[in-house]
């Protein structure tokens, strides 16, 4: 999986709790998926284990992560 410096160095010491599994699994089996302004790419899907849903950006390629966390705010 590819990500951004931005992912590496700030999203994931922030957010020490994050998978990488369900990140990839967002990325393999997303329940929405909506493009921003700026390109990048939103997607969702509901992680069990965690039972929370959880959004990850894209960058436009589709493939690499720039951030990722837990959306209170979404209705499927």
């Amino acid at each position: 999986m590819k990500t951004t410096e931005y992912f590496t160095y700030s999203v994931l010491l922030r957010r020490p709790y994050l998978k990488m599994e369900w990140i990839q699994y967002v990325l393999d089996h997303p329940i929405r998926t909506e493009r921003q302004p700026n390109g990048r790419i939103r997607q969702w899907a509901f992680i069990p284990e965690w039972g929370k849903y959880l959004r990850v950006v894209t960058e436009p390629d589709g493939q690499t992560v720039h951030n990722a966390f837990a959306d209170r705010r979404f209705k499927p």
